[in-house]
């Protein structure tokens, strides 16, 4: 009786905390699952993001934002005759993409749930293979991360795109000596001068952020980042703000 009581109040605590959050809290629409509500709080080992989530898809606002680029690039070309080589597939635009593109190749060089397993570095496909290549936060894996560009621009027919989205921290890129665990393994901690490396590589850059697209996307990143040089961190800059620009850069070649 006890535990039936207990399991009855924790039932109904968390359907007015529910309902509390469907009055007070902001509601957004998701772009690429149709979605309207309240959007998820993310704790990664970075520290969590309000807002961040999509309940339904778990698209974050990276994702949003790059489906609203890849949709706006998209108007003047018939993507469905288009062919797209797609790194490190994200659940929420892998399911979307593989209806849109024709053919839709995934690729990563240590998960098993992909078309090919493919190292960025050495691709094996032919030149001018695919019409997109889209790479969503892959370079800060990359130590050699110019192998990659010049490999993606190879694969890249005469009129292709890449779409090499990073996350952007602070002023200036910062390269770490070693992967860092505790940054997902990440080799580097990008600024908003890594953008300026694409341009050896590719014909024109336009870049995009989330002031871009409509307000009821949540395409912003809602973070306090002045604990981020901390002991598992230590090269990663504290930064000042409660609210930031994510970036997707459009690399034509």
């Amino acid at each position: 009786m006890i535990i039936f009581k207990l399991r009855n109040m924790s039932f109904l605590k968390n359907k007015i905390f529910k309902s509390i959050k469907e009055i007070f809290y902001p509601k957004y629409h998701c772009p690429i699952c149709g979605f309207y509500g309240v959007f998820l709080i993310y704790s990664p080992p970075t520290g969590k993001r309000k807002h961040a989530q999509c309940p339904k898809c778990k698209a974050l606002e990276r994702h949003r934002l790059q489906y609203c680029v890849v949709k706006k690039i998209l108007q003047d070309r018939g993507a469905s005759q288009m062919s797209m080589l797609h790194f490190a597939p994200e659940q929420c635009l892998h399911s979307i993409f593989k209806t849109i593109f024709k053919p839709y190749l995934t690729a990563d060089l240590s998960r098993d749930d992909v078309d090919k397993k493919e190292d960025v570095t050495n691709l094996s496909f032919a030149d001018e293979s695919f019409d997109l290549v889209f790479a969503s936060c892959v370079m800060p894996y990359i130590k050699e991360d110019n192998l990659a560009f010049a490999q993606i621009k190879r694969v890249l027919k005469p009129q292709g795109i890449a779409i090499l989205t990073v996350p952007v921290i602070g002023e200036k890129t910062i390269e770490y000596p070693e992967p860092n665990p505790s940054e997902d393994g990440h080799i580097r901690c990008p600024g908003y001068d890594y953008f300026q490396r694409y341009k050896s590589f590719f014909s024109k850059i336009i870049i995009y952020t989330s002031k871009d697209f409509s307000k009821k996307y949540q395409l912003y990143v809602n973070q306090n980042r002045m604990d981020f040089s901390r002991k598992d961190m230590p090269l990663r800059p504290a930064v000042a703000g409660k609210k930031y620009l994510e970036f997707v850069p459009v690399c034509y070649k």
